[in-house]
């Protein structure tokens, strides 16, 4: 134990950490690893991308996870069983991708391990009075870090639910150490399975920022497409194109408690899924509706949800959007958020403050791991990530 505990030591001491974020979401596509150089902690920190890359999960690999993904009741034997099995398959991708990039894994510091979430599910969500907010994620960090030789921090999510959040979104954190702004009023938003912001007033503290999700991305877009047609996402949003949005289903789609919280709030597909979807057009009698006039609706509703929050935080002042996520390649998308939203609101690709839009999540959980190792957590008061040593 001593020799780990040097180790943690000697990490802490460096001028400048290589450390690996992983993100895989809720659109079940695949693996974000993100090779991070960070020096600094809090509103000090720097970070570096020096590589990226998304691995495609290969079909047999979604098939498992959409097993036990966003439902009720699973097996708990092949819950258990799938759990170091993806810990242990990430590890396998994070050696091939360090191969390679001719990196030798000697000269990673850590791994920030997102893991998989397969459930979501905050208090306003359940019935069960005795019970607060719940989520969880599969990829033991143990198996990761024993299969990679690594250090390796995972399950961030934990300490924030028992800090008294949601455990969703985390963005704020890294958003706000590294993204904050003294010259204009930002937001951060991430066009992920679901729509989530980072609002960072002008010269804010952290306290003055706002996190939230918002409510659909591509989450009902991409289960219908994949459903319906024989791929994984809209293509460029070429099916929604084609088709007009249906006010009688969309007001439908907008008749749930969850549009109606406010903010902050988190949300998952466990609520916005083919089954809501389903109820709403039962009940606007829109059953009978083509495939590209439904896609044009989900897109429509994802938009209204976040025009309407971006609207709210102008207030007749300049506000810079600045998206990532797989929702910045559906130029459908992007082009209603726009048009729904006032002329003060300019969003642009996170590319504009050198953030790469598809990398952005990983790199916002190395930064986390960063904090955990060396961080004074005076910003927002907690440590999140739980160690798992590689011996």
């Amino acid at each position: 134990m001593r020799k780990n505990i040097e180790q943690l030591y000697h990490v802490s001491q460096k001028p400048k950490r290589q450390i690996i974020g992983l993100m895989s979401g809720t659109s079940l596509d695949g693996l974000d690893i993100a090779l991070c150089e960070i020096s600094g902690c809090g509103t000090n920190t720097e970070v570096t991308l020096k590589h990226f890359k998304t691995v495609d999960y290969p079909e047999e690999v979604k098939s498992k996870i959409r097993t036990v993904f966003a439902k009720p009741q699973v097996s708990l034997e092949y819950l258990s069983l799938l759990n170091p099995w993806i810990g242990k398959y990430h590890g396998q991708l994070i050696n091939q991708a360090l191969k390679d990039w001719q990196v030798n894994p000697k000269d990673i510091d850590a791994i920030a391990s997102h893991g998989q979430t397969i459930y979501h599910c905050p208090k306003h969500q359940h019935d069960f009075e005795d019970f607060g907010n719940a989520t969880l994620q599969i990829g033991d960090g143990d198996h990761l870090a024993m299969e990679t030789g690594i250090l390796t921090l995972s399950d961030f999510r934990q300490k924030h639910i028992a800090a008294g959040g949601e455990g969703a979104p985390l963005a704020q954190f890294g958003d706000y150490f590294c993204f904050s702004s003294n010259t204009e009023y930002r937001v951060l938003l991430n066009l992920g399975g679901i729509a989530n912001i980072t609002y960072l007033p002008k010269a804010g503290s952290f306290n003055d920022m706002l996190c939230s999700d918002l409510g659909p991305g591509n989450t009902i877009m991409d289960a219908y497409i994949q459903k319906h047609f024989d791929q994984a996402f809209d293509i460029d949003g070429a099916i929604s194109s084609k088709g007009s949005v249906n006010q009688a289903l969309l007001s439908k789609l907008l008749d749930m408690d969850f549009v109606e919280l406010d903010l902050p709030k988190s949300t998952g597909p466990e609520v916005f899924n083919l089954a809501y979807l389903q109820a709403a057009q039962e009940g606007s009698n829109t059953t009978h509706l083509k495939h590209e006039d439904v896609m044009a609706t989900l897109c429509e509703l994802s938009a209204l949800l976040i025009a309407k929050q971006l609207n709210h935080l102008s207030e007749n002042k300049e506000l810079n959007v600045y998206a990532s996520g797989g929702g910045v390649h559906n130029p459908i998308l992007m082009q209603r958020i726009q048009e729904l939203s006032k002329d003060k609101v300019l969003i642009s690709s996170s590319n504009e403050i050198s953030l790469d839009p598809d990398a952005k999540e990983a790199i916002l959980f190395a930064v986390l791991a960063n904090e955990c190792l060396v961080g004074t957590s005076i910003e927002f008061g907690v440590s999140m990530g739980k160690l798992s040593f590689p011996n």
